[in-house]
Parts: structure tokens; sequence; C-alpha cells
């Protein structure tokens, strides 16, 4: 069925929504789950909606972004290895968020999208976007969306 089940988190309850059943499919089909955090870099400017920080905090902030992502990963993968599954956890810095879920799918020879949608609706979709809609535009692979 599945080799190899790339599975994008943020960390949200909903997103644990969608580990939970990649675990499960992955369990079913004997699948690799390759467990993915898109840390963004910090805005540097106030048009691009942040606070103009020093050089030395911006890298500070970042890291910490970075350690929590790793974090988050670490843990989902112990979680995948404890159900007896090959797992890896993954840390990609970029804004381009959709667009690394899928290169990352492609470079770890995923055949399976795992993902959680928020659902937004009206205004907060057109300000906040909606990253799994690009991904199910865009990728050449099946995605499977959970809310």
């Amino acid at each position: 069925m599945y080799q190899s089940i790339l599975v994008p988190t943020d960390g949200s309850r909903l997103s644990a929504k969608a580990v939970q059943s990649a675990l499960d499919l992955a369990e079913l089909s004997g699948a690799q789950i390759v467990f993915l955090n898109v840390v963004p870099r910090y805005p540097m400017s106030y048009f691009e909606g942040g606070i103009t920080a020093s050089m030395t905090e911006v890298g500070k902030i970042e890291k910490q972004w970075s350690e929590k992502a790793q974090g988050l990963v670490d843990q989902l993968k112990a979680k995948a290895e404890t159900r007896g599954l090959k797992a890896k956890g993954l840390t990609i810095r970029s804004d381009l968020v959709a667009e690394t879920v899928i290169a990352c799918a492609k470079k770890n020879k995923c055949d399976l999208i795992v993902m959680a949608s928020h659902g937004r609706k009206g205004i907060k979709r057109l300000l906040l976007g909606s990253e799994t809609t690009h991904v199910l535009t865009h990728s050449p692979l099946p995605v499977l969306v959970l809310r």
C-alpha cells in the first residue's frame, strides 16, 4: 500500500489528530513515517509584520523556534518507534510552508502526505491563507486531509 508517509505537523491539537491517523495507517501498511515541522524565519522588517530586533535577538528567537520544533518531531518519532514503526523527525527552516512540504515529500520518497486542515473560512482564510489547500493543489502525491 504505502511505503513512506509524510506528516507535516505544527504541534496543534488538530495536527495531533493527523499524526494519530498517520501512525495507524503506517502501522497497517508497514510504512515508514516522516514527521516534518517547518520553522518560519523571523520577520526582519516592519512591513513583514514583525518588530525590528537586533540580529542577536533574531538569532536567539530562531534558535528557540528550531529547538521547539526539533523537540516536537523527536517526541513524535519516539512515539512511532514505540509502536514498532520506522520513523524520521525533520525540521526545515522556511517561510514557504507548502512548497517545503512538497519538496520534503519528494526528497524522502514519500508516497502519501497526511496533514490537518484548520478549516478557516472568510476573512481568516484570506488573511492567513491555507497551506493545506496549497499542498492539495500542487502536490503530485496523494494527500489525506483530516479535520
